[in-house]
């Protein structure tokens, strides 16, 4: 009594099956409260079967945490076309970005809210993934930086931690889009793009920012440009 019934069907299948039931209560319940028997009754098979295709609960996270950021980053890669001009090719890597997160909001709380928080093995997976998107984004900016310079050896020090910041931006960004009703992947894109551009753009233009000297009375020199060197 009691024994849940499976029907035959290919391993990998099976496994993605448990994978779903795994992402989905991981990303609603948390990894401590979430439980392997939850897990099999909602993928509608036993638990000695989810042990066997995935070892252990450990394991199982692991392995969600994997394809949720395989997903992702190859959603963001899909979405950036190189052939677009360089805003264009934020724009829609971005809302590739926020797309892919509120049609997946458990596998992005599986990502950016759970994996962080429950040891450092989890941390490190995500770690790796987000290193992945910085280095893109960072690649896709110089990139339009040396062709707006005209200059092969522009610095990439100059764009790296515009990268950082934007990804970091990003991330926020969809965890409020998530949490507020009515919020489109497009209009997230479109806030973070109102946000950034104008300073990527006078980037491209050869122009910085320049904060006051120090010992200035405040609000003197501050918001000045200065060409980038």
């Amino acid at each position: 009594m009691g024994a849940v019934k499976t029907k035959r069907m290919p391993r990998a299948v099976r496994e993605q099956q448990m994978l779903d039931a795994a992402v989905r209560t991981f990303g609603q319940r948390g990894y401590m409260a979430a439980s392997m028997d939850e897990i099999a009754e909602l993928a509608g098979v036993s638990k000695p079967l989810v042990y066997l295709y995935l070892n252990s609960k450990e394991d199982l996270f692991t392995a969600c945490i994997r394809r949720e950021a395989r997903a992702l980053t190859e959603a963001v890669r899909a979405g950036a076309r190189p052939e677009l001009p360089a805003d264009r090719q934020l724009w829609s890597g971005l809302t590739a970005f926020f797309t892919h997160t509120a049609r997946h909001p458990d596998g992005w709380a599986v990502l950016h809210l759970q994996a962080r928080t429950h040891g450092e093995v989890f941390a490190g997976e995500v770690a790796a993934m987000r290193a992945e998107i910085v280095a893109f984004v960072t690649q896709l900016i110089l990139a339009a930086a040396r062709e707006a310079h005209r200059d092969p050896d522009f610095p990439e020090r100059e764009v790296s931690g515009l990268a950082e910041a934007l990804v970091g931006a990003a991330e926020s960004l969809a965890d409020w889009a998530n949490a507020t009703s009515g919020v489109t992947a497009r209009q997230s894109a479109a806030t973070l793009m109102n946000f950034a551009w104008a300073g990527l753009g006078d980037l491209m233009a050869g122009r910085h920012w320049s904060p006051p000297e120090e010992g200035d009375a405040p609000g003197v020199q501050a918001g000045r440009t200065s060409p980038v060197r």
